[in-house]
């Protein structure tokens, strides 16, 4: 086997010109291989069978590999394999369809209700870019939109009378999203000072950079973290963060996951259930401090 993999560490080096971390990160990976099939005396690549690999991945997943660490390991041992039917070296390829343990998923980070209404009340309005930058805080807080959605509005997709915007979402989807009563005078404030920076009379978009145009998502980005700073936030300030904390704080206020799901423009309520993991840890705070039986002794 040894001199099987080392065959095929060179075809990946000179070959098919794998970068060398790419190569050294399946050299220890399919080593490590090597060494459970010796242990397993497992001599033949036809008995190595796919019960032999999901053990190997149990025995990985006890010692404490992550679950990054293990999928690299699945994918350096399926690669191989294929090359070596490629060669008639092996006529099966037992980690095909094997899968790792399902990596964790990170919960979003949103700001408290109490935190982000002093961040959004200490903006200031005493020139035209900060009451852009602020309609569109107040934006991304109110409706939950994305990045992208927020940077492809336009004037006629705004309806302040119904206090609804239409956005499109991810696959061209269209939606109607609500907007809130202090997002809503925000933008109004907003579009007063729009014409100042409107250069072409055709620009349709709702936000408009310092040169007359659309602005951009990188813009947008760093003007949130420029805004982050200077009030004083703790952590960086970015698009997501509003958006996870108006699924958040809605959740929280209505336990409706279907209207938060709609909100967002999720396909599946399944992205949407990771929510209910903070929802629960809201509760959780809340239980611990308030009911009589769950209060730590001091």
């Amino acid at each position: 086997m040894q001199a099987d993999i080392d065959a095929y560490l060179d075809y990946l080096n000179y070959q098919k010109n794998y970068s060398e971390h790419t190569v050294s990160n399946y050299k220890r990976q399919l080593r490590a291989f090597r060494d459970y099939c010796q242990r397993k005396e497992l001599q033949v690549y036809s008995q190595v069978t796919s019960q032999s690999i999901r053990l190997l991945v149990a025995e990985a997943h006890r010692k404490g590999s992550s679950a990054p660490s293990i999928s690299l390991m699945l994918s350096a041992i399926r690669k191989f394999f294929d090359y070596l039917i490629a060669n008639k070296r092996a006529h099966d390829n037992p980690a095909k369809g094997v899968q790792g343990p399902k990596k964790a998923k990170r919960l979003p980070k949103n700001i408290d209700v109490d935190s982000l209404s002093q961040l959004l009340d200490q903006m200031p309005t005493d020139n035209t870019l900060a009451i852009r930058d602020k309609a569109i805080m107040e934006l991304f807080y109110s409706s939950g939109i994305r990045l992208s959605e927020l940077v492809g509005i336009d004037l006629t997709d705004l309806d302040l009378a119904s206090a609804e915007l239409r956005v499109l979402g991810k696959g061209n989807k269209e939606r109607q999203v609500p907007i809130g009563r202090t997002a809503s005078l925000a933008i109004t404030t907003w579009l007063k000072e729009r014409t100042g920076l409107q250069k072409n009379s055709d620009e349709k978009a709702l936000f408009l950079n310092k040169n007359g145009t659309r602005f951009g998502q990188r813009g947008i980005q760093q003007r949130l973290a420029h805004w982050g700073r200077v009030l004083g936030l703790n952590d960086r300030l970015h698009p997501h963060k509003l958006r996870h904390s108006c699924a958040t704080h809605v959740l929280e206020s209505s336990s409706d996951l279907r209207a938060v799901q709609e909100l967002l423009g999720h396909a599946s309520i399944a992205t949407t259930q990771v929510y209910t993991h903070l929802d629960f840890q809201h509760l959780a705070k809340t239980y611990d401090a308030a009911h009589p039986r769950a209060k730590k002794k001091k």
